[in-house]
This record gives C-alpha cells, structure tokens and sequence, in this order.
C-alpha cells in the first residue's frame, strides 16, 4: 500500500510543547526518584511517567540544563538526576560515554569494543620498532524513542475506516481471470467500474468491523481490512487488474479502494485536547481480549470531535452496579464511581473514531471502559 511515512527522531519531538505545557503547573509524581540511568528499551513517556503525572510537562522540567544543548536526546546509560532549585522542579543529566564517529585515517590497527574492555592498548608497534595509533571502534547507541513505535507499525496503513458512502460507492470484484474459484498474487481480477485510468495503484480490502456508538447505537464507520495491492491494466466495467500482492485469498464482492498517498506521522506531540472530550473504548485490535499498555483500541471519538494525533486521554474504568442489601429501599442499586486506570495516546484518528496506544494501565481495561480530556 502507498503512504508515506514521516520519520525522524522521536525522542527530539518534545522541544516544541511548551505551548501546552505552560498552560498548567507542573505535577510531580509523588514517588518519582532522585535520579535514574536510563535503561535499554525505555522511553521518554517512561521517563517522563517516573518524574511527571502528565508526559506532556517534560519540558519544563529542563530550563536550565547546561549539559547538553538537547535534554530530549536521551541514550541507554545517560543518568537523569532531580532536583528543587529555588522551589521549581529541574531535570539534569550526565552524559554516558556516547562516541562520536572516528575519522578515516591511515592507521595501523582497528580495535573493536571488546578488544578494548579485555585491556588491549591503544597503539601498535610496526615493524621498524615505530608507535602507532589505533582506531577505537565502539558502536553508536541511538537515542531513546517516545513510544514503541514497532507496536503500531502495522495499523499506520491498515486497517483503515470506511464510513457508509464510501462503502456504497466502493468497486468491486466481480470474477477472476482463468475460471478460478479463488485469486492470489499474480492472478487478474475483474473489477466493476473502475472507467479512470489516472490512477493505476488499488487496495483490495474486505469490510470488517463495523463501530457502533455505545450511546446511541449510530454506525460510526466500518473497518476496511488489508487483503491486497493491484494494478490496473484496463480501466472499464469491468476493469482488468493484476493482483501484486496478497495478505490472502481475494474473494469475489471484495472491495477495491485507490491508493492515495497519505501523510502518516511518526512524529507525535502529546498533549491533551483543547476541549473536553469524552467517549468509550469501543473495540481492541490484533486480537486481544484484555486490554493492558501498548494494546491499540479503538475509541469512539475522532477528528470530527476535536480528536487529533497525539492527543492524550485519561482511561477510566467504568463503576460496577451492586446491590445494596442494606438499603430501605427494596432491591436498591448502587452506582460506584468510575476509577483512573490508564492513560492513551491517539495516533491515527478518522473521522468518528481513533486509533490509540495504552500508554499506561494500572489495571486491566475493557471495552466499553470511559476515556477522557486529562
């Protein structure tokens, strides 16, 4: 499938926040340590979460570091270290032995990271009895990421959502080419109604799930799952398409969509939306039951409703109904109070719903479970 994807460094994203976060007075976490090494696998939402009750103030933290010129460069072995300085919280660091890169040069000798821990020197002896310099050749550590990114790789391009026009207006296949009972790659299909041939690049999908409000039971949009690229080779209706490639097997009545070129961020900007929002978890992707950190959900709130990437909503477990026996009123109810559980980060909104990653759970999540404007 064709999109595009930003790239760059997560980890240096959070430089222009403070737009957001001078909005509130910083809030510490009230066991956040006195200083931490940063660990192999974390990430600055980790680091932020162990010093911060809200990822997005990270910023603040650091006004006054004078250890490097950009605190949101992180590494594996950095140590970060809290303070009180004239009653404001600070951040500082001391910088693990990060290399830069060795020059090229004409010496006689390269070390290896290990050479070097096992006590070898940093020369050699030619023949002629002569010094010479080694290269010391240790490996670059890569500054720590925002996120996991790898958990949300494969929802950036599919699946997507659909809603009713798009479904009702969508081609579709009709037969194969060949007399086959099923299609796969390098087969050709034939396709109702596809007359343009500006575009030569489809997406095969077939309809999945289809996202319900649990307020008021509106169809808020349809998942369109991934099933094959194709191009066309004769426009018409039918057209003639060739399948390049295929996650299974193409049945007839699925639907064809055109590739379009989509903007797809890996940069995220977290911070929490500018009006009050409130929703439900109404589904969770890649097969999970159980919802706990890094799951991806679906919410039932999206760009229509003020959603954009990288905004951050408070989970909240919805309160059980019990029966009070002790009540005077006969078969009496009790609703209990809904209880913070998690915190969520939307990473690819649609119009009425949005994708997100659980960043943080405390305890188990479920469907139908509350999500809200922090």
């Amino acid at each position: 499938m064709a999109f595009r994807t930003i790239t760059g460094l997560i980890a240096s994203l959070l430089i222009s926040l403070n737009v957001w976060a001078a909005r509130d007075e910083i809030q510490l976490n009230p066991s956040h340590p006195d200083q931490y090494t940063v660990a192999q696998g974390d990430t600055l939402w980790d680091l932020s979460s162990k010093f911060l009750i809200h990822p997005w103030q990270w910023p603040e933290l650091w006004p006054h570091n004078s250890q490097i010129n950009n605190p949101h460069l992180i590494y594996p072995g950095d140590t970060i270290y809290f303070s009180m300085i004239n009653g404001k919280p600070q951040l500082s660091l001391s910088r693990s032995n990060q290399p830069a890169p060795q020059a090229q040069n004409n010496s006689s000798c390269v070390l290896q990271e290990d050479d070097y821990k096992r006590g070898r020197k940093d020369f050699a002896v030619s023949e002629d009895g002569k010094v010479l310099p080694c290269i010391r050749e240790i490996k670059l550590q890569q500054a720590i990421r925002l996120i996991p990114t790898d958990t949300i790789t494969s929802f950036l391009s599919s699946p997507k959502v659909m809603d009713e026009s798009e479904l009702d207006n969508a081609s579709y296949v009709v037969d194969f080419a060949g007399e086959h009972l099923i299609a796969g790659s390098g087969d050709r299909i034939y396709v109702r109604s596809i007359t343009d041939s500006e575009n030569t690049a489809y997406t095969v999908y077939r309809t999945g799930k289809t996202y319900v409000s649990p307020e008021n039971g509106e169809i808020l949009g349809y998942e369109a799952q991934y099933i094959a690229d194709a191009s066309l080779q004769q426009p018409g209706d039918p057209a003639t398409l060739v399948l390049s490639k295929a996650a299974s097997e193409i049945r007839i009545g699925d639907r064809l969509m055109p590739n379009i070129e989509e903007d797809i961020a890996l940069h995220y900007f977290p911070r929490p939306p500018e009006q009050s929002i409130k929703g439900s978890i109404i589904s969770v992707l890649a097969g999970v039951s159980q919802i706990g950190r890094y799951n991806v959900v679906v919410i039932d709130k999206g760009t229509d409703d003020g959603l954009l990437t990288g905004h951050e909503l408070n989970i909240y477990r919805r309160g059980d109904t019990v029966r009070d026996s002790y009540s005077q009123i006969k078969n009496d109810q009790v609703n209990l109070p809904d209880e913070l559980a998690g915190t969520l980060m939307v990473f690819r909104p649609f119009k009425r719903i949005s994708y997100a990653l659980v960043m943080k759970a405390t305890q188990t999540l479920h469907v139908l479970d509350i999500v809200k404007t922090p």
